[in-house]
């Protein structure tokens, strides 16, 4: 089984550890968050840094997942996947057991697809994004890098969704069109 590091250990970390345990491809090493939380425990799993210790973590470990959640601003998983990058640890695509991605689609590094999500053919997944829980990308669907994709939500078949987009849990999206920004929770994209 391959080592990973998680970066942040919050509530999205707590959700991408029960992928992860499903999934049963990597032995989660620990977790990298604020130095004041060194030493506390997520779901089973210390907290074995800070952004600090990066580089001294990557000499025993080369994969890492960026666990840190994305509401209002995506900032701190750019600013995490950059240095990671930087440093170079491999950033696996992890997919849950309980998604679905058709063999004829993309999903790029560092982007994780949770639990019952679908990811349909001929859809384009950029680099760190979050597909959530239950979130539908239909056919022909793009998503560029760093976008956070809600749980519920449905993107329809053709759309575009613009790099550092947040699309809101539920929101439903018409065909075919270009969608960026701060997407509400419910919305209807026209």
């Amino acid at each position: 089984m391959e080592r990973i590091i998680l970066i942040g250990g919050g509530g999205h970390c707590r959700a991408v550890i029960d992928v992860i345990e499903m999934q049963n491809r990597y032995e989660i090493v620990g977790i990298v968050d604020k130095k004041e939380l060194l030493g506390q425990d997520v779901l089973g799993y210390k907290i074995i840094g800070s952004d600090d210790d990066l580089e001294a973590l990557f000499t025993t470990c080369k994969n890492a997942a960026i666990t840190v959640g994305q509401i209002k601003s995506n900032e701190a998983r750019v600013r995490v996947f950059d240095k990671l990058k930087k440093i170079g640890f491999n950033l696996p695509t992890i997919i849950s057991p309980l998604a679905y991605v058709s063999k004829h689609a993309h999903v790029d590094e560092g982007t994780i697809v949770m639990h019952h999500a679908l990811v349909n053919s001929n859809a384009k997944v950029g680099k760190n994004c979050i597909i959530n829980t239950k979130a539908l990308i239909e056919h022909d669907v793009v998503v560029e890098d760093n976008c956070h994709i809600s749980t519920g939500a449905v993107v329809n078949g053709g759309v575009v969704v613009k790099k550092d987009t947040f699309y809101g849990s539920n929101a439903t999206s018409k065909e075919y069109v270009e969608v960026s920004g701060f997407i509400k929770a419910g919305s209807v994209v026209k």
